[in-house]
């Protein structure tokens, strides 16, 4: 594949301008870069973020697809829409999203490989189809890619803050607003290496939050991400001194809330090939309700 940039195509990055080239995310083209597989003006780029200009040739040779190591698993899935480009998940409690570490099967990968064959070709090898997650004890709504098209216009649909995700979260405490924004950036934590943290020169996470119930103790919260970072609202929340109930790792070491009180409420974005804005929404599982009843007041 090989391109000659043009005067009104020149003054943007590399791995901005190899997205729309060659029909793929950011992410992977960026692999590409750093793999040798893409060459400019016949000589493997500096730097991806090399700024084009009015001539340059850029000649891409993508990588053979590595085999997929994840095999398909035949569990219980609770698909809440799909078509031909996507598939609408609501997550359960205790799964993880993807194969990593400590977590070879089991997945919903695994589930989605099962339930919906056609995704084991898009995206990573390893992580089929998914675009955006979810932490294990989380509940609720996440979209999955069935094409590569489908992939990069919903990828890029996160990385521009187009797609809405809102939560719903029980906090410690009680917020002396009724709403309130938390920007801060967001990295590894400088002494735990599992955790993240607000750090200065991390990545830039800015967190949404309106209170819907003050409860006995505690604060049922409506989230809103306006990026997704990992372990976003756990990390904001507990920086201002708000942390979930039932977090385990960011949390309140007395806490003895049994369930991560965290629930992906309603997924908005623009559907891929039809062009509508469609929005999804799914209460809360029984654990997080039963929870919430517990704390009414009066």
């Amino acid at each position: 594949m090989q391109k000659k940039i043009t005067r009104e195509e020149a003054g943007v990055r590399l791995d901005a301008f190899l997205p729309s080239m060659c029909g793929i995310t950011r992410a992977r083209g960026l692999k590409w870069i750093e793999g040798g597989s893409v060459l400019l003006n016949g000589k493997t780029p500096v730097k991806a973020g090399v700024v084009l200009r009015e001539g340059d040739d850029i000649a891409v040779d993508p990588p053979e697809a590595k085999p997929i190591s994840t095999v398909a698993q035949d569990i219980p899935l609770d698909i809440v829409y799909q078509d031909a480009d996507i598939a609408v998940i609501n997550k359960p409690r205790g799964m993880v999203v993807h194969p990593a570490a400590g977590h070879g099967d089991g997945t919903l990968v695994n589930a989605l490989l099962a339930a919906c064959p056609d995704i084991s070709g898009v995206g990573d090898a390893l992580r089929p189809g998914i675009v955006h997650r979810l932490d294990k004890d989380t509940t609720g709504l996440l979209v999955v890619a069935k094409n590569d098209a489908a992939h990069l216009a919903l990828s890029e649909q996160l990385r521009s803050h187009e797609a809405g995700r809102e939560y719903f979260a029980v906090v410690f405490g009680s917020p002396g607003e009724e709403s309130g924004t938390v920007n801060a950036p967001i990295g590894r934590h400088p002494r735990d290496r599992k955790r993240m943290a607000v750090v200065q020169g991390g990545r830039e996470a800015v967190t949404h939050w309106e209170v819907q119930e003050r409860l006995r103790g505690s604060t049922l919260l409506r989230v809103k991400l306006e990026t997704g970072r990992t372990h976003q609202i756990r990390v904001h929340m507990r920086s201002i001194g708000f942390p979930l109930l039932g977090d385990a790792v960011y949390g309140v070491k007395t806490d003895k809330t049994s369930v991560l009180m965290l629930h992906a409420h309603k997924l908005t974005f623009t559907h891929p090939t039809s062009g509508e804005i469609v929005t999804f929404s799914v209460s809360p599982p029984e654990d997080f309700c039963k929870v919430i009843v517990g704390r009414k007041m009066g």
